[in-house]
């Protein structure tokens, strides 16, 4: 990981397609902008963790549905 120190103003570069300019300081907080390629998608961590386990609670219903299906083909060649 690499830690940066910044100042009001200040911009950190990623790459040629993105920068993170410190718009505010206030209370404990800091406001950034962020200038990115519309392709890759920014999002704040909770949000990214939120959208991670719907993919996965998405990933097991398909799984698990396909699984189910399966079974009941075994049954049905049984009878």
């Amino acid at each position: 990981m690499l830690v940066l120190t910044r100042r009001l103003g200040e911009v950190i570069r990623i790459g040629d397609d993105i920068s993170i300019r410190v718009l505010d300081i206030q209370r404990g907080q800091v406001r950034v902008a962020i200038d990115a390629p519309r392709e890759i998608p920014i999002h704040r961590e909770e949000i990214y963790q939120q959208v991670q386990e719907e993919n996965r609670k998405a990933a097991d219903a398909e799984h698990g549905s396909e699984a189910a299906e399966l079974w009941q083909r075994s049954q049905e060649k049984k009878r």
